[in-house]
């Protein structure tokens, strides 16, 4: 009896192992870079139809963006096995380091893919035709670094689909121009914190091949193009609040969102990368949050 106690206890100790390296590998917590841009499509996606969504419809939202970006993550940890191994940042990830096997990591791969399908079935119908096209742009995605520097904006495109889709999964409508220019907007946003976080790889990427914009025109010359693209974010975050009645709430979240870019491309330089961490895990993160409190004050102050 204490034998397959123990057993039973060893067998739930690996469970619960596997689980949290299986989360960690997806970085649930970076859901922040892109879960506030669904809601905030949601929010005024609502508005445009004189309600507010529903917390069941907040609820599948919620489950319908984990799901589709945890297996996002999974498909490419898979498919970057390989590079993975071969850079001294990312060599002891579960995937490369061998703790995660490739069963187990398709296992979660099709756990997060159900998920994401159910959430898209109890939403507008029209979601139901659209969904391949997020899990192309998904899929595809960790193929682009092996042939061109736009992979960054690939990248942000995936993340640029979430206003779109929650905006559609509430309206069931693709013509209104205020989700598309959200999208650009996150689209020009991720792109450039990408170009900062792939600084960190810029040797291993050069050495091996591998297509960033740090690796193929520089660092310095990276930097530059990220600072442009920031300042492009902002200004199709402020045409994307022109579409729909937005009010101060909203424009004073995108300045407060503005200033802290300004910071996050100042905290950065050719010959200081040490704060490369803090410019893509804290401030983005914070970003995101302002913005969407922007969006919240905005809708209950004109409710």
């Amino acid at each position: 009896m204490r034998c397959g106690a123990n057993s039973g206890l060893n067998s739930a100790g690996v469970i619960a192992n596997k689980t949290r390296m299986l989360l960690d590998l997806v970085r649930f917590e970076h859901s922040v870079f892109a879960l506030p841009y669904a809601y905030i499509g949601a929010l005024y996606g609502a508005a445009t139809i004189s309600r507010w969504p529903s917390l069941g419809e907040v609820i599948w939202i919620t489950i319908a963006m984990i799901g589709a970006r945890a297996f996002a993550f999974a498909v490419n940890r898979a498919v970057d096995k390989e590079i993975d191994s071969r850079n001294p940042r990312t060599a002891s990830r579960a995937v490369p380091a061998g703790l995660i096997k490739a069963g187990e990591l398709w296992t979660f791969a099709a756990i997060m893919l159900v998920a994401f399908l159910a959430a898209v079935w109890q939403l507008h119908p029209l979601t139901r035709w659209l969904w391949p096209i997020v899990l192309a742009a998904f899929v595809i995605y960790p193929y682009t670094k092996r042939f061109t520097w736009l992979c960054h904006y690939w990248l942000g495109m995936c993340l640029g689909l979430a206003p779109v889709g929650a905006w559609v999964a509430l309206t069931g409508s693709l013509t209104h121009p205020s989700p598309w220019a959200f999208g650009v907007a996150v689209l020009l946003w991720t792109a450039g914190f990408d170009i900062i976080y792939a600084t960190m790889d810029y040797e291993c990427d050069v050495r091996d091949g591998i297509h960033s914009v740090p690796a193929d025109f520089g660092i310095g010359r990276a930097l530059m193009m990220t600072r442009v693209l920031h300042a492009a974010a902002v200004a199709f975050f402020i045409a994307a609040g022109l579409f729909v009645p937005t009010g101060f709430p909203f424009y004073l979240g995108i300045v407060v969102a503005a200033v802290l870019l300004a910071y996050e491309n100042a905290i950065v330089s050719p010959t200081d990368l040490t704060r490369v961490d803090a410019a893509f895990f804290t401030f983005n993160g914070i970003i995101a949050i302002v913005i969407l409190a922007g969006v919240l004050a905005d809708r209950l102050i004109g409710a």
